[in-house]
């Protein structure tokens, strides 16, 4: 499987590349900016990649590609420890010395229910799975997503209809050696093999691994446990495993304990003897003192100081080639460091850190990013850094987790409130280097042997937990990042394979660490524990490659080598060597100077001299900075590369000459590297080098280079030598100087300053004066005219440009000026309606609390006065805050459009959500109105909203007793949600009238037992003891519902994708309310364009009929207790240091005020509706689960 990603936000066109033996293939939409040269060297390690002839071999047979469905069994208990093997002559995968059979056929969906396709040029997700096009269309080329959102791909479609016609997946077409092996069927390239290296009972669930020199593997190995955190913190049931090959046939034989009692290990580093493991909150440095295997001297290396529920707050260690170690921070939890200048660096931001290892100096700040949870790094030639992240963005269109290139300074998504006070370098977040998809990546190697084959060199592997695949990631330099050209290393059909680390041995075949299926903690696609599950690490090799000998060096003399003799060593062709040697001369300190520099003088390997670089930033001694100094003249351009890197991390002052002269004389990648190090030297000639060098940068794509230009003015901070490039003729120049001065500490800009650049020709101008106006509303009254002229023009402006502008308002909107402009254009008769539309978008958006009155006026009278704005005004009204006293204002025209018979049912319940207040008392019309929509044949969205607009009513005792009698008829989406109602009534008539509604109720069966008997034990002992029976039926129904689904799993097979397509579309299920599927659908639950590639028909069946059973990371939903004794029940959407903003339900929004939150606390249910399985036919819902499992 191949495909081609980009390091540049998704923009523009898609170039054709052909992939012989690809099923997911893209280009990178900058390609068009490439020279012939690297598009050529892009291309041959594109063929490389596909040149392999592909067969799946099964049972004696061949079926080209894997056009079929894999079907595999589920693997328990233990790996056996076979070899796998191919025989040429009888075309038979042999385990263990006999064939091994199985079933191949091409899945129906894909064969015969589907019209024949005419291959044109690719996309991103393949020829069977572009979503541009309908079913049985000709494939062309489309544009790739807008940074900006799914708006450019609206543009595609004129009708509805059209747009869910792209919605339908197919399955694509891979082609990959098929090799069967224990419990799974792996898919790899020809010309390589695969075989387990270690597995039970040596290893059984390991997660991460390293090797010290001498070869042995430290694995740390999990106990299997899925408790809460702060128990396995307690308990410290897990362990570090060391083991050996004692044979050296690639096959680990003996085990040793390495170390007990540990806190989950989430990633392994040997270093100088030592094996550096994190387990939150903590690093730890173990040692081995005396060699016998167990590890007698434990230190704290690091303590992060937090330990959130998912145990995502560390990820590393990491070495890094210039001497520091690396680490991760994820999840959201403050953390403090304190830094040299007294003031300390307090983040809740995801972070890559970096420190010394001896732990001398400040920790610092490499990477800012709203990611969930940054992973893994390593490091190219030249130094620069990559790493894997989960929740890079929100997910949408099959986007979720990333590769990314992690520029010094670059603050990155997912956008939300933590990466608010870090300095940015644009209005929006650095772009990704290549999109995973829901991929949960883990363990990253950079390959730097050629033990796969010569092109195989420098590229980058990735674990992806979720999708069973270690993936291939080859770099192509582009501006001052990469493209990458993507594609599977090795995959398995079994649902149970999840790699979490790969590394490179010194032999150069590779190690894919497969944890098993024990682990569920935030995993929702692990969705049962399976501790009996166990994993392996496998060995990947390219068959016929070289034996190396003496790989790491063994028989060299190591301890009383000369610096001389060590140098020699650096351009050694194996990398263990090279990589010993670099740190052995380092340990020399200045006495490995003079060989150092006489490599970097003399030899005629680069490779060499750009190890001797990075052995010299280990040394502290002053004379080793004239290394890197020599090295930033070097005709190679990783050596240069690496040099300023060293001279980066060193503050090395006395390079600064040739450092500024590399600004313009340099590659793009080191004109980049340059200006990082310009910024971290602070010395202030460089300021005028830097806005020069802006104006001077190479062709594009040119944003890495004016990100580092930008963030070394801001740490440079020298306002007043900046200030003279906004005065430059050059538009970028301008731009440059006008974000850092912003977002330099005394930058001191004035509105003046910004205000003629609104209107600049420049679009990324303009577009950045907007949005440093926007995070000044203390400016609004000197740029209220500009922006009165803006909303007079609104009908001239095609719609981002209006909805740009809506955004710009809402952040000025604190201005008494600004207020005052919004209120005329909705207020003035004579303004068009694109200006009132612009103006209630912008109090939409705005969230001010309290609202001004003149909006609250304003508003009231659009309600009353523009039919063609009520749904704009209703969104208005929904985010306006007002007093008690004010609320009638929004009140009557909310009631009367609520009781507007004539109004759709939509509209009317729009109008009662957003009431200020609430619902209060209803009378009894708009309570018949929402009783009436209780009904199962309903459209779902309409179910559910009016029962949580009843739930939230301030109800007359006889409108609950009428509830209760109703709920014996309403569907079974509304009836969990109804009894909300009554979670603070005693009456026990009441209670009566509702277990007798319940005993009556087909829907009974989508409540929690444990939730209702809570509920029913208020009423008191009389109802207690009715409801007994009505608990043991809702257990008996429980029972019947696992049946059912058991029986469901056959229909899946037989079902049919178009139908299920239809039924996620209808109103009568409504999927599509809240989940996105390609570029349409709703935002509220996970996004579902992949969601067949990671989870099976038995876990989609069990997520509908139990929807509350487990949550995806990021929609774990919340209970809000408020002081005026309201509970609320939803997903965290936006919170602030003031509000939390919860989503209800589909359509409802509310946001709360922390001062007014009595508590809040981690909630058990679901905001998707339980009792879909009852709302659809069987049939349906078969055809629904087909439909998502295509869905890859």
């Amino acid at each position: 499987m191949t495909r081609v990603g980009s390091g540049l936000a998704a923009k523009g066109h898609v170039s054709r590349i052909t992939m012989p033996s690809g099923g997911r293939v893209w280009q990178s939409t900058r390609a068009r900016f490439r020279s012939p040269a690297k598009l050529n060297a892009s291309r041959t390690a594109s063929a490389v990649t596909a040149s392999h002839q592909s067969r799946r071999v099964v049972a004696g047979r061949e079926w080209p590609g894997s056009a079929g469905r894999r079907r595999g069994g589920e693997r328990r208990g233990s790996v056996r420890c076979w070899k796998a093997t191919r025989s040429e002559s009888a075309g038979v995968v042999i385990i263990g010395g006999s064939p091994r059979t199985g079933t191949g056929r091409p899945s129906e969906d894909s064969r015969e229910n589907q019209p024949r396709r005419t291959l044109q040029s690719p996309c991103r997700r393949g020829p069977d799975r572009c979503p541009s096009r309908p079913i049985g269309s000709e494939w062309g080329r489309r544009p790739e997503p807008s940074p900006r959102g799914p708006l450019a791909m609206r543009a595609f479609a004129t009708t509805i209809p059209a747009l869910l016609s792209l919605l339908l997946p197919t399955t694509a077409t891979t082609a990959d050696q098929i090799v069967a092996l224990g419990d799974h069927t792996f898919s790899l390239p020809d010309g390589f093999s695969v075989e387990v290296a270690a597995g039970p009972p040596l290893v059984e669930r390991p997660i991460t691994a390293a090797f010290d020199e001498r070869g042995r593997l430290y694995v740390a190995e999990s106990s299997g446990s899925n408790d809460p955190v702060n128990v396995q913190l307690e308990e410290k049931p897990h362990r570090i495993l060391r083991l050996e090959d004692t044979d050296g046939d690639g096959t680990f034989d003996r085990r040793t304990v390495f170390a007990d009692r540990m806190m989950f290990p989430e990633g392994t580093m040997w270093l100088d003897g030592s094996l550096y493991v994190s387990a939150p909150p903590q690093i730890w440095r173990l040692t081995d003192t005396d060699d016998d295997g167990e590890a007698d001297d434990r230190a704290v290396w690091l303590d992060a100081g937090t330990l959130t529920g998912c145990a995502n707050d560390l990820h590393g260690p990491y070495a890094g080639p210039d001497g520091w170690i690396y680490w991760c921070k994820g999840a959201f939890a403050e953390q403090t460091y304190e830094r040299p200048d007294g003031k300390p660096f307090v983040t809740r931001a995801s972070h890559i850190f970096r420190w010394r290892p001896d732990r001398s100096g400040p920790i610092e700040p490499v990477m800012t990013g709203g990611m969930d949870n940054p992973v893994d790094v390593v490091f190219t030639p030249g130094g620069e850094r990559i790493f894997t992240t989960t929740f890079f963005q929100y997910p949408a269109g099959g986007f979720r987790d990333g590769l990314i290139h992690a520029l010094y300074g670059g603050v990155y998504g997912k956008v939300h409130d933590v990466i608010e006070g870090h300095p940015r370098t644009r209005p929006g977040v650095l772009p990704v280097l290549t999109h995973l998809g829901p991929a949960a990546p883990a363990g990253l190697e950079r390959l730097k042997g050629t033990g796969l084959g010569d092109d195989f060199k420098d590229n980058i592997l990735a674990c992806q937990f979720n999708l069973r695949a270690v993936s291939r990631h080859v770099l192509t330099p582009e501006g001052g990042s990469f493209t990458t050209i993507d594609s599977d290393l090795i995959s398995s059909d079994n649902t149970d394979f999840h790699p979490t680390d790969v590394l490179e041995d010194a032999d150069g075949s590779i190690l894919v660490v497969d944890t098993g299926g024990w682990y569920k903690l935030c995993c929702p696609t692990s969705q049962l524990w399976k501790p009996d599950v166990l994993g392996a690490i496998y060995r990947i090799r390219r068959v016929g490659s070289p034996k190396v000998e003496d790989p790491r060096g063994l028989s060299l003399a190591w301890e009383d080598a000369s610096a001389d003799q060590l140098a020699e060593r650096l351009g050694d062709p194996r990398p263990a060597v090279r990589d010993r040697a670099v740190a052995s001369l380092g340990r020399l300190g200045a006495e490995a100077v003079p060989a150092l520099e006489s490599v970097v003088r003399s030899s005629a390997d680069a490779e060499a001299r750009r190890n001797a670089v990075w052995a010299s930033s280990r040394i502290d001694d002053p004379d080793a900075r004239a290394i890197s100094r020599i090295a930033l003249q070097d005709e190679d351009e990783t050596v240069v590369q690496a040099a300023l890197h060293v001279v980066s991390v060193r503050r090395d002052h006395g390079a600064i000459d040739r450092v500024l002269n590399l600004l313009h004389t340099g590659s793009p990648h080191n004109r980049r590297a340059a200006a990082e190090a310009a910024g971290r030297l602070g010395d202030p000639t460089a300021v005028p080098v830097l806005l020069q060098a802006s104006a001077d940068v190479p062709e594009p794509p040119h944003w890495t280079i004016l990100h580092s230009i930008t963030y070394a003015l801001i740490e440079l901070a020298e306002p007043d030598a900046t200030r003279f490039g906004l005065s430059a003729p050059h538009d970028t120049v301008r731009r440059v100087a006008l974000i850092a001065l912003d977002q330099m500490p005394g930058g001191l800009l004035s509105s003046d300053d910004v205000a003629p650049l609104l209107s600049a020709e420049d679009p990324d101008l303009r577009e950045a004066a907007a949005w440093i106006a926007g995070r000044h509303p203390e400016w609004g009254g000197d740029l209220a005219e500009h922006f009165n002229r803006q909303l007079l023009r609104a009908g001239e402006m095609p719609e981002d440009h209006r909805a740009a502008l809506a955004d710009q308002l809402a952040r000025l909107g604190s201005s008494a000026e600004i207020q005052t402009v919004v209120t005329a254009a909705l207020t003035d008769e004579g303004r068009s309606e694109a200006s009132r539309l612009v103006a209630l978008g912008a109090i939409a958006r705005a969230n001010l609390d309290p609202s001004p009155s003149g909006w609250v006026e304003a508003v009231a009278s659009v309600l009353d006065a523009h039919p063609e704005a009520i749904a704009p005004a209703i969104a208005a009204c929904r985010s306006l805050r007002v007093a008690p006293d004010r609320a009638g204002a929004l009140r009557a025209p909310l009631l009367r459009i609520a009781r507007d018979e004539q109004a759709g049912v939509a509209t009317r319940l729009d109008a009662l959500a957003a009431l200020p207040g609430g619902l209060g008392k209803p009378d009894e019309d708009l309570f018949t109105f929402l009783l009436d929509l209780l009904d199962p044949d309903a459209p779902a969205a309409e179910q559910t909203r009016a029962a949580d607009l009843i739930a939230s009513a301030a109800l007359t005792d006889a409108q609950r007793l009428e509830l209760a009698d109703a709920i014996a008829s309403a569907g079974p989406l509304s009836v969990p949600r109804l009894l909300v109602a009554f979670e603070k009534q005693e009456s026990e008539a009441l209670g009566l009238r509702l277990v007798a509604a319940l005993e009556a109720s087909p829907s009974r069966s989508v409540l929690r037992p444990g939730d209702l008997r809570t509920l029913l034990d208020r009423f008191g002992p009389a109802v207690a003891e009715r409801a007994a029976t009505l608990l043991a039926a809702i257990d008996a129904d429980a029972e019947r519902k696992r049946a059912k689904i058991e029986g469901l799993l056959p229909l899946v097979d037989r079902a049919d994708i178009r139908r299920g397509q239809a039924v996620f579309n209808s109103e009568k299920a409504a999927c599509r309310t809240c989940h996105a599927m390609g570029y349409v659908g709703g935002r509220i639950g996970p996004d579902l364009t992949r969601i067949g590639r990671i989870r099976t028909e038995r876990d989609l069946l069990e997520a509908i009929a139990y929807p509350s059973a487990s949550f995806v990371r990021s929609f774990e939903p919340v209970v809000v207790a408020t002081l005026d004794g309201r509970v609320l029940s939803g997903l965290i959407v936006d919170e602030g240091p003031d509000h939390v903003t919860l989503q209800l339900n589909a359509e409802e929004a509310v946001r709360v005020p922390r001062a007014d939150i009595e508590e809040l606390q981690p909630g058990t249910t679901s905001i998707m509706p339980a009792g879909l399985d009852q709302q659809l036919t069987a049939q349906e819902l078969a055809d629904l689960v087909k439909f998502l499992k295509a869905s890859q």
